[in-house]
Order: structure tokens, then C-alpha cells, then sequence
């Protein structure tokens, strides 16, 4: 399907001001390539990532269990430069679904909207089970107090959308504080495994082929992928990003980068600290103390408490990260004319999404309210459940992205060179959609849930496309002025 004509590059263009000029917008120039690299890495959450799932992977693939996340890390590298080099022309601040209409066209375009606001949510709702959780660890570990999981997830929304209603600047102040934090902890411990040798001796065995191409393999990948939920959201903040063109594609090699070796390189010293002979052993037997008991030996009890307290911090930087990223879907949606207009308003003061921000929010007091009333885990089920369908969707939506790609290259004139519009795409299309069937083949090592469950997880994401679908074909019948315009580049 064609994409309609009227800017240069091909797209369609708004040439009339959108609904609302004159009003607040969000606050042009604020974001630097630091400030949107922090929400990316922020999103991921490194620290409650590797001590909550890395002992799974590790347990699964062995001691090779380190090169699965590099992988997982270059297959989204890949990906990256198609990705980066269309945000180079798309000036659209919709993500995802601005990417796919200038490719796919608009009924993908739509498809694509509704299934990143399903994906975003779920990923952002879900982990307030993790934060529930998290939180109740580390009071136990550190003063011997039980608190309920309802109060501390109540709890825990009222701070994010407190958060969220502040000024972007200050949400990135707060990541990058975070951020420190949780990646400092980390660092402390590979600092003390390197300086003590580890517990038989440094090895680079983690990245031998025997150690790496074992059964467990694709279990690890799955595990790696699903890590790095949450790196493409840089293209969201384009509005606010100082020259974007540069920015944003700085931002996502960064957090990508990152995330790769840092991944790569916690699983790897954790692996030293217990030794290849040995670290089997003990995460059969205590998986979720792994990097606990490991940094209370190699730095101390002290490095150990404030680890309990930094996946807290961690979880919440996290959810803040999302839950600024389903607030610009929100607002771009609404200035669409596709969500009501009364998502579009941006606080006057702190320049921000504030009534998106607002709806989210109470979206998230709802389902988590009737989990705890349904007397559900907060783990189990809460996160499981809500999470699941948040990261097979939005691998999904890299996959259709990297298919999209090309087909906008063919259509516009450029200076970009076949590696970065045809090569790249391709390649990465392939190894995308190897990643979604390795991580639809593997969800039940995730999710713990039987099939049925699974099998509704997983169709959740086909049928949430669907209903984008069906909405731009009654949007073409009924307002054809606005699906016309739909993921149309700004006038400015």
C-alpha cells in the first residue's frame, strides 16, 4: 500500500495548524543525548533484570549463558541502523506506528498504535507486581517487616504519576540518579570478583563454542531478548530532544551498547564469583540470592542491603520510563484525532502530558486494584500475565519496523546507501522474527503458566493489531480527514 504524497520525502504533511495551537506543548530542547539514553537504559531495568532473571539464564544455558545477551545485543544493534536512519526523516514524534504507516501504510500504522499502547501498558502495569514484591524482599532482608503486596502497588502508581507530572528535565534528573545507583552496585561487585580472582580463578570459558552452543541456548536468547525491552522508545522523545536528528540515534547505539556488554558482563562475574564448576549448583539451589550472596562475600552485608534497595529504586525507574513513553503515545494519538482531545492537553507549567499522564495512571490503579482483589500474586500473576504480552508485543512491533523500512527507502530519495535501507532491514527482519518464535516457543520457562494462559498471552498481541486495523478502516469510512492525516509529518 502507497503511502500518499505532499512532503518531500514522501509523506503526508499537515498544512494546517493542528487542533490547539497556542496552547502548551511539550518543552522543545530539553532532552540531551544522555538524558534520553538514561530512559532507555532506565526502561530495561539492568539491575533487577540481573538479579531476578540472569540466574534463570544462567541456570538453563550454563556458563555460556554471557554470549546470549551479547547476541540478543547485536541482533538489536542491527536493527538500530535501519531504525536510526529513518528517524533521520521521520519527524514524527508517534514512534513505532509513525514508522510502520510511512512504510506499511496507514491500516498497519493503526494496528501498530493500538499495539504498542497494549504493549506499553502492559509492560508499565505489570511490573507493579515486581515493585510489590521487590519492595516486600528488601523490607524482610533489611528491618524483619511483612507488608501486604495491595498497598505498596497502590502505593507505588500514586509516586509514578507524581513523577510523570513533572517537567521531562526533572524525570531525566531522577533516572540518571537512579541509574547510578543501580548500575554502581553492580559495578562494586564485579570490582571485588575481579581484585579477588574469583572462586577458581578468572576464566574467559563463558565464551568458548562447547560452553555456548548447548541445548539451553535458545532459552538464554529468549531470556537476553526480552532484556532489552524498551531500548526503541528513544524515537518518542523527539519532540523534546535537542537536534534530534543526531540525538536520537546517538541515544539508541548507546543504550543498546550498553545494555549489551553490561548484560554480558554482570553474567559473566557473577559466573566468576562462584566459579564454572559451581554456579549450576547454587542457582539450583538459591537462584534469587545469587547476586546477593555473591556481593555479601566479595564487597559485604552492607553492598548486599543496599542492593535490596536498589531494585526497588530500580523497578520504579523502570516504571517511570514506560509510563513517560505510553504518556507521548497518548498525547500523539490524541492529536491525531484517533484518542480524545482531552489526552492532547500538556500541563502549562511543567510542559507535560499531564491528563494522559493522569489517565494512565488511573488505568493502572484499576488492574491493579482487581488483581489484589481477586487475590492474585503479584508475581505469578500480575506481572507475569500483564508483562508476557507487553514484550512479545513490542518485539513484534521491531519486527514489523524492520520490514517497514525498506519500503520507505524505496519511496523517498535519499543519500543513505543500501547497507542502512536494504542490508540492515533485511538482516534484521530475519533475526527479529527468530527472536519472537524463540521467545513464543520458550514462554512457559517465563511465565511458569500452562498452556492455556500462554496460548491467550500470546494470541493477546495478533488480536490487539487486529483491532488497530479494524479502526482505520472505520476511521477511512466515517473520518476520512483524519485518517488521512494519520502519522502525517508536522508542518514545522
Amino acid at each position: 500500500m502507497a503511502v500518499e504524497s505532499g512532503a518531500r520525502d514522501g509523506s503526508p504533511q499537515h498544512t494546517a495548524p493542528p487542533p490547539g495551537e497556542g496552547a502548551p506543548a511539550l518543552r522543545k530542547g530539553t532532552l540531551g543525548v544522555a538524558d534520553i539514553a538514561f530512559f532507555v537504559v532506565s526502561a530495561a531495568a539492568p539491575l533487577t533484570v540481573m538479579a531476578g532473571v540472569a540466574p534463570l539464564a544462567i541456570g538453563v544455558g550454563g556458563i555460556g549463558a554471557p554470549v546470549g545477551y551479547l547476541l540478543a545485543g547485536a541482533t538489536l544493534a542491527l536493527f538500530a541502523v535501519g531504525f536510526t536512519a529513518m528517524t533521520r526523516h521521520v519527524k514524527h514524534g508517534g514512534g513505532f506506528y509513525a514508522f510502520i504507516t510511512r512504510g506499511l501504510g496507514r491500516p498497519a500504522g493503526f494496528g501498530a498504535a493500538t499495539l504498542a499502547l497494549l504493549a506499553y501498558n502492559g509492560m508499565q502495569i505489570g511490573v507493579y507486581g515486581l515493585l510489590a514484591t521487590g519492595t516486600q524482599d528488601a523490607l524482610e532482608a533489611l528491618w524483619g517487616i511483612h507488608v501486604p503486596w495491595p498497598p505498596i502497588a497502590l502505593g507505588g502508581v500514586f509516586v509514578i504519576w507524581y513523577l510523570g507530572y513533572r517537567s521531562i528535565d526533572f524525570g531525566a534528573k531522577v533516572l540518571g540518579v537512579l541509574l547510578v545507583a543501580e548500575t554502581g552496585i553492580l559495578a562494586l561487585l564485579a570490582g571485588g570478583v575481579l581484585l579477588d580472582g574469583g572462586a577458581e580463578g578468572l576464566a574467559l570459558d563463558s565464551f568458548t563454542p562447547g560452553n555456548v552452543l548447548v541445548p539451553g541456548t535458545g532459552a538464554v536468547l529468549a531470556f537476553a531478548f526480552a532484556a532489552f525491552t524498551g531500548f526503541e522508545s528513544t524515537a518518542i522523545y523527539r519532540r523534546e530532544a535537542r537536534d534530534p536528528g543526531r540525538t536520537i540515534p546517538r541515544a539508541t547505539y548507546i543504550a543498546v551498547g550498553f545494555l549489551g556488554v553490561f548484560y554480558a558482563f554482570s553474567v559473566w562475574v557473577v559466573i566468576q564469583a562462584f566459579g564454572g564448576t559451581k554456579v549450576l549448583k547454587a542457582v539450583a539451589t538459591d537462584p534469587a540470592g545469587l547476586f546477593f550472596t555473591a556481593t555479601t562475600h566479595y564487597v559485604g552485608a552492607w553492598a548486599a542491603d543496599l542492593m535490596h534497595v536498589f531494585i526497588v529504586t530500580s523497578i520504579l525507574a523502570s516504571q517511570l520510563a514506560f509510563h513517560n513513553a505510553i504518556n507521548r503515545y497518548g498525547l500523539s494519538l490524541s492529536q491525531e484525532g484517533v484518542l480524545p482531545p482531552l489526552l492532547g492537553k500538556v500541563h502549562p507549567k511543567h510542559r507535560s502530558p499531564y491528563v494522559a499522564g493522569a489517565f494512565q495512571s488511573g488505568l493502572a490503579l484499576l488492574v491493579v486494584a482487581g488483581f489484589a482483589l481477586a487475590g492474585a500474586d503479584p508475581y505469578q500473576q500480575l506481572l507475569l500475565w500483564m508483562n508476557t504480552p507487553g514484550m512479545i508485543g513490542l518485539l513484534t512491533l521491531q519486527g514489523i519496523t524492520a520490514v517497514a523500512i525498506p519500503f520507505f527507502f524505496r519511496r523517498i530519495r535519499h543519500q543513505e546507501g543500501r547497507w542502512r535501507t536494504v542490508i540492515a532491514p533485511i538482516a534484521a527482519t530475519v533475526l527479529m522474527a527468530g527472536a519472537l518464535w524463540l521467545v513464543i516457543a520458550k514462554i512457559g520457562l517465563m511465565t511458569a503458566a500452562p498452556l492455556a494462559t500462554n496460548t491467550a498471552l500470546v494470541l493477546t498481541v495478533p488480536a490487539a493489531f487486529a483491532v488497530g486495523v479494524l479502526v482505520a478502516v472505520r476511521f477511512r469510512r466515517n473520518r476520512p480527514a483524519v485518517y488521512a492525516e494519520f502519522a502525517a509529518e508536522p508542518a514545522d
